[in-house]
């Protein structure tokens, strides 16, 4: 039944990004869906109404490229607004990397840019009770490791969300809404290895500034993190079984 859902995916890219297909194609083999089965929609093009989501069954959310969600500009503010849609239709919605960051600050938390406390590689993910306790997040165990890339950080949680996860140097790295099915996790549930390191090869001035690296020395650090991949699917397995019953 997962292979009949139709999933919209919001991005912050570039026109000439080659990672805006690449994202595609990491949601849907995490998924286990077909590309088909995802649209596209560039929040940079202008905002979001509910009427483009209409009839898609769960929202997705990634990265951005070069696209800060801590700094100020006008796409960012039509951006903001359009997560706001999404909150407010109340749809199933998975948001990871600047996903996570954009929808905090939409709703009312705080995001700043802090290389101090930036995170590249596969780092250790701790749940908190509420976490452990998670039907999306309990079954992966209490420590998970993920994929992650980021220089701004969540430093305040919106209202109405719960703390899922934590990693040793930044505390709010996933984090759910009570009264709504959106989760949102810094680190990247649809990225194995190999997609991972195609991000960094389309972006390497982010190792040597974040690890002080080479990317070739960097690489040797990646693997796959399959405990924190399977989050992304059991969301859709739990939050949506209304949506399967219906297909």
């Amino acid at each position: 039944m997962l292979q009949q859902l139709r999933y919209l995916l919001l991005q912050v890219r570039n026109s000439d990004d080659p990672m805006r297909g690449q994202e595609v194609n990491c949601f849907a083999k995490a998924l286990e869906a077909h590309v088909s089965q995802i649209s596209v929609f560039d929040l940079l093009e202008g905002p979001l109404q509910e009427t483009e989501f209409a009839d898609t069954d769960v929202i997705l959310i990634g990265g951005s490229g070069h696209y800060s969600a801590a700094g100020e500009g006008r796409w960012l503010d039509v951006a903001l607004e359009s997560l706001r849609v999404v909150h407010d239709s109340r749809k199933p919605t998975f948001a990871s990397c600047w996903g996570f960051q954009a929808m905090a600050r939409a709703m009312g938390g705080q995001v700043i840019h802090d290389l101090n406390r930036a995170e590249l590689g596969v780092h250790h993910v701790s749940l908190t009770e509420v976490g452990k306790a998670d039907p999306v997040f309990g079954p992966s165990g209490a420590v998970l490791q993920g994929l992650m890339g980021h220089e701004d950080t969540v430093v305040e949680l919106p209202p109405g969300t719960e703390l899922l996860a934590s990693t040793e140097r930044v505390e709010n790295q996933a984090y759910r809404f009570l009264d709504r099915p959106i989760y949102c996790t810094q680190f990247h549930p649809e990225l194995d290895r190999d997609s991972f390191l195609g991000r960094l090869n389309t972006y390497p001035e982010y190792v040597e500034k974040i690890a002080g690296l080479s990317l070739e020395e960097f690489r040797h650090s990646i693997h796959d993190t399959p405990e924190t991949t399977a989050l992304i699917k059991r969301f859709v397995q739990q939050i949506t079984p209304i949506n399967l019953d219906q297909k």
